[in-house]
């Protein structure tokens, strides 16, 4: 099932586009919304937050939030958890650092960043928590020199997003990201960390960053149970 807040966010957007909450009309409060879904405060705000951002909502303050509708089609921020974790500072989410060091690369990963099968690379792995339950897996795959004298081994969450951390620090411009979407059943270790039955899948999402060159920088690979997650992009008809 998709976190608590998610589920919160999809049900209000329902109301919106049902009528229930018409534009311009005041959003219950808080409170209102805590008692009627059986949630916690965190729960919503995480939810009326995800819902400004995205444009159904405005906030006046001293006055509360009120309906704007489904937003136009500009306004809707694509979900895309590779560019997501690229951009956002670690500290935004919750969670715990579980892996950082040169490993062997997997073939994968390995094509994407045009190096050789089995040779060495820089690995940072993070578990996300979201609603107190565990979310996803973020892997950040690079070249060893393109970590070092960064604080990619640190243990703590960065306080930036890794483009502008790499951008600071290495110099290095993000240009574009190729991105691919597979899935596959999850190995015994990753059913354990993300806390979900073995039967179900996982939606595997790789980001190949490149500089404007074409040069592969980084590999951002996203890990999503496949039964609480759906991914969702808008894009003009041309």
């Amino acid at each position: 099932m998709p976190p608590k807040y998610a589920q919160l966010v999809q049900a209000l957007q329902r109301r919106i586009e049902a009528g229930s909450y018409p534009p311009g009309s005041l959003l219950p409060s808080e409170h209102q919304l805590i008692q009627e879904f059986g949630v916690s405060r965190p729960t919503v705000v995480a939810a009326l937050r995800v819902l400004r951002e995205q444009g159904w909502i405005e906030s006046q303050q001293g006055k509360g939030r009120f309906v704007r509708g489904r937003p136009a089609m500009t306004a809707v921020e694509p979900n895309r958890p590779g560019q997501a974790y690229l951009t956002n500072p670690e500290t935004s989410t919750s969670g715990e650092l579980v892996e950082a060091g040169a490993v062997a690369l997997p073939n994968r990963v390995a094509a994407l960043l045009d190096a050789q099968p089995k040779s060495k690379a820089f690995l940072r792995r993070r578990l996300v928590v979201r609603d107190g339950e565990p979310s996803e897996l973020v892997s950040l795959w690079l070249p060893l020199e393109l970590s070092e004298g960064t604080d990619l081994t640190s243990g703590e969450p960065l306080p930036q997003g890794i483009r502008q951390h790499l951008q600071s620090r290495k110099g290095v411009r993000f240009d574009h990201i190729v991105e691919q979407i597979t899935a596959r059943m999850p190995t015994a270790q990753e059913a354990k960390q993300l806390g979900m039955p073995k039967n179900v899948p996982l939606l595997a999402v790789f980001g190949a960053v490149r500089d404007a060159s074409g040069r592969p920088l980084v590999v951002v690979e996203v890990l999503l149970p496949a039964d609480r997650h759906e991914l969702e992009d808008a894009y003009p008809v041309t």
